[in-house]
């Protein structure tokens, strides 16, 4: 699922193409894709882009008469863009394993989204006015917005894993599976501490984290796609410290990086460097697990 630093990139693109630019018309190859029905979708069609925001894990776009499109591209969906104008959109991408749900064609290209697997996830939704915007915020604080204080008052109003809570959308906006692992490894803190047995140097060294790890990998990201459209969006990616490294070597103290696996959600850790060298068996786990982690990908969004 593309978290915090897929999407602000993703957006910096979109701001160079499609900003003051008119939005000529929507292609919605799915109908499973849109999820309102007021406004019609064919309201934003040949108005101009006024403001491109991110809103958690969304991507919204906004358009004149305070018209909003907002994009989830859940777990499987990603955004593409081609200078040249789709007339009519193909249903499949050039990988056959992605199918296209929509293609929205402006004056200057077309952006168009696909989503791998065969389950429908992604969302689009038509609104109005910030009213609108704000019947679909989770309400995750902005990291870079709060201090320490607020981080450590909202992390601690319930006891919950640090895995599950950095990953609630109600608590903390835009960050998932992927980068929590990174920043819980960065803090050297175990994925499976309860918030609330946390010290006060501890919740210190996880606010640092989570800032310092979303910071470094929004500018690592900016880097590498440069001025392309970023087409290489993936949860696993090269130069991540733990997530998608289960039995490779752990870069800060040579262990072999572990993993909890619990339905379809998986946790990478060092347990030299955040469990005092405990493994966290699946099974030991499986009650806390199961009271305490995502039952589904829409409780990540």
């Amino acid at each position: 699922m593309p978290e915090l630093p897929d999407i602000v990139v993703y957006i910096e693109a979109l701001e160079k193409r499609i900003l003051e630019r008119t939005l000529e018309r929507v292609h919605l190859i799915s109908p499973f894709l849109l999820r309102t029905a007021a406004p019609p979708l064919t309201a934003v069609e040949g108005k101009n882009v006024l403001e491109i925001r991110r809103l958690g894990k969304r991507i919204c776009i906004g358009v004149e008469e305070d018209l909003w499109l907002v994009l989830h591209l859940m777990i499987a969906g990603r955004l593409h863009w081609k200078d040249e104008i789709a007339v009519r959109p193909a249903r499949r991408s050039s990988s056959k394993a992605k199918a296209q749900l929509a293609a929205f064609q402006f004056d200057n290209g077309t952006l168009s989204l696909t989503e791998a697997g065969t389950q429908r996830r992604a969302s689009l939704h038509v609104v109005e006015s910030n009213e609108g915007l704000k019947s679909l915020d989770p309400g995750g604080l902005e990291i870079f917005d709060i201090s320490r204080a607020r981080f450590a008052e909202a992390l601690q109003t319930e006891n919950h894993t640090l895995k599950r809570a950095l990953t609630d959308p109600h608590l903390f906006s835009g960050i998932g599976n992927a980068y929590s692992d990174e920043i819980l490894f960065a803090a050297q803190l175990s994925p499976v501490k309860l918030t609330q047995k946390l010290t006060d140097e501890e919740v210190e060294r996880l606010y640092n984290a989570t800032r310092d790890t979303l910071t470094h990998w929004v500018e690592r990201l900016r880097t590498e796609t440069e001025d392309q459209f970023p087409e290489k969006v993936t949860a696993f990616r090269e130069g991540m410290a733990v997530h998608g490294r289960y039995r490779q070597l752990c870069l800060r103290c040579g262990a072999r990086i572990q993993r909890i696996r619990y339905a379809t959600n998986e946790t990478n850790y060092c347990p030299s460097c955040q469990t005092g060298g405990k493994l966290l068996a699946d099974r030991a786990l499986s009650r806390i697990l199961r009271d305490d982690w995502p039952k589904t990908a829409e409780e990540l969004g």
